[in-house]
């Protein structure tokens, strides 16, 4: 886990062990990430998985812990695994301060599902951000009787997302199981018109 309340890595050169660490102690958090920890700033790049998860969630509660200023969540992803998204989804809710989600590339899939788990106007994009909504799937093979019920878990999964889509974007039911049946595509104007985005920014001092 990263140490995010260590001091700068000393950028001057020379031997490990004149940049402000032992050679036994793990690398201490550097310039980036000292910066972000200072700005209550939390990236979720590329795709979930549990790796990801485990750092946000520890960087949520580093930031709650910190102080009860608001947390900025600035979301780029393609999605992945559906209960990794749902910790940090979860978490978002969890930690305490308010937290601001910001879009920006595409936030997709699982990577939607987290955007979501901030309240609808701390939910943000920027101007040329993508959103997808579709079923979550799962692979599924062994046994006949394995299948199945993966296969029943897979359906209860597509009813909790999707409930939970039409509650946090005000559609009704009917309408999110019709558009997640397919890949639903949205710029940040449709996304903000569907209810998944309240406001489309374009610096930082509109957050």
């Amino acid at each position: 886990m990263t140490k995010w309340t260590t001091a700068w890595l000393d950028e001057d050169d020379g031997d490990d062990d004149e940049k402000g660490r032992q050679p036994d102690m793990p690398m201490t958090a550097g310039p980036v990430q000292n910066a972000l920890f200072r700005s209550r700033t939390v990236l979720v790049f590329g795709e979930i998985d549990m790796r990801l998860a485990e750092r946000v969630t520890a960087q949520l509660t580093a930031l709650a812990a910190e102080s009860d200023d608001p947390i900025r969540v600035i979301i780029n992803s393609p999605g992945g695994h559906v209960e990794s998204g749902d910790t940090i989804h979860d978490m978002i809710r969890f930690c305490g301060p308010t937290v601001k989600v910001i879009g920006t590339g595409w936030v997709a899939s699982a990577g939607a599902h987290i955007f979501l788990g901030a309240k609808k106007e701390n939910r943000l994009c920027l101007p040329n951000t993508r959103f997808l909504l579709h079923q979550p799937a799962g692979g599924m093979r062994g046994q006949a009787s394995d299948i199945q019920i993966e296969a029943e878990q897979i359906i209860k999964m597509r009813d909790r997302v999707n409930r939970m889509i039409a509650a946090e974007t005000g559609q009704t039911i009917e309408r999110v199981v019709k558009d997640t049946q397919r890949n639903f595509w949205m710029n940040a104007e449709e996304a903000k018109a569907y209810g998944l985005v309240s406001r489309i920014i374009t610096d930082t001092s509109e957050v």
